[in-house]
């Protein structure tokens, strides 16, 4: 069992920047992959950014690339999730979530352990 706890959400003007924090407990934070997510209300879970469970690759949804950025401290057991250049359309619920899969995925079913969700509001 993982227990995954973000944190750093909050509200910010169109142009600003966030960073969430996820942090991790119970079984090894170094074999899973992490991943962030991103909901509004009445839309499915949809995929943010990935980082491998050493960090060495990270891959993101097309409309976040170049603003978003993914890293992780495992000594910490710790993901984050920098987020710059803030859109009011990124505004949603973010969940960050644990996989025990070895390959790169971006299916919420792959996902085995999530977190409560934290508010990104953006304003015009």
């Amino acid at each position: 069992q993982v227990q995954l706890v973000e944190s750093g959400g909050g509200m910010v003007q169109a142009g600003g920047s966030l960073r969430l924090s996820c942090a991790a407990s119970g079984r090894t934070f170094s074999n899973y992959r992490m991943g962030w997510f991103r909901q509004t209300p009445g839309k499915e879970r949809a995929f943010v950014a990935g980082i491998s469970s050493s960090g060495g690759n990270t891959y993101y949804v097309d409309s976040v690339k170049g603003r978003f950025t993914t890293s992780r401290d495992n000594a910490k057991n710790t993901v984050y999730l920098q987020m710059d250049s803030l859109k009011p359309e990124d505004t949603a619920v973010y969940y960050c979530a644990a996989s025990r899969r070895v390959v790169p995925t971006t299916s919420p079913r792959n996902f085995d352990y999530w977190g409560q969700g934290t508010q990104v509001t953006v304003s015009s």
